[in-house]
């Protein structure tokens, strides 16, 4: 193997080892294994980087030719740091893998077990909402470990739009033309939403699975 080639494949190795150390953190709920932080991450599982839109219209260019992209709420890093990175459904859906080696982003029905495993959508998101964050008397009892947060989102035009009030997190299910499936949680009550009309082109969190 030539030095080139070798320095490839040890930056590769590098990259997923620094990947699976930083969310090694997980919760077992029911017969399922979720990692406890939103994905923080700019490569997919073969190294290849995927930009950051950091403008609307940055934000606009991928939606409109379908490209995978990422950003920070506001383009702030400390967002980041915090809630993790928002992409959209070109990123979660590319085949090179979004998820770290070992996980996989939930499909919809996935995503219904864990909620039917913490009693149904009208009370699990007491249960998946973290302790603190949340605006007003939002906070959850965080009684499942899911550890949610309200880490807001990004509409298909770059606008941002409601941290610390809302959390919602993609499934790989799509939905109809355009559309695609996701889970969203909210600072008003207790409950899930199935989030069905969630456009590609939206910033959202993505909560990965254990293979």
């Amino acid at each position: 193997m030539n030095r080139k080639k070798l320095k490839t494949v040890l930056s590769l190795f590098i990259a997923v080892l620094f990947t699976q150390i930083n969310y090694a953190q997980t919760v077992t709920i029911g017969n399922q294994v979720w990692m406890t932080k939103n994905l923080d991450v700019d490569k997919f599982r073969n190294g290849d980087p995927f930009p950051q839109a950091k403008t609307a219209e940055e934000w606009k260019a991928a939606r409109d030719i379908k490209q995978p992209a990422w950003c920070y709420y506001n383009n702030d890093p400390a967002n980041g740091a915090k809630y993790g990175k928002l992409y959209n459904w070109y990123a979660v859906n590319d085949p090179r893998g979004l998820a770290p080696v070992g996980y996989h982003i939930p499909t919809d029905e996935e995503w219904t077990v864990l909620i039917d495993y913490l009693g149904g959508k009208d009370v699990a998101g007491e249960k998946m909402k973290s302790t603190s964050g949340w605006k007003g008397s939002g906070n959850g009892t965080n009684e499942s470990g899911f550890s949610g947060l309200p880490g807001g989102g990004r509409d298909g035009s770059g606008a941002f739009d409601d941290i610390g009030e809302y959390g919602t997190w993609w499934s790989s299910t799509e939905g109809s033309t355009g559309l695609a499936w996701g889970r969203f949680l909210g600072y008003g009550d207790g409950d899930v939403s199935r989030y069905g009309d969630g456009s590609k082109r939206e910033g959202f969190s993505v909560r990965c699975l254990r293979d």
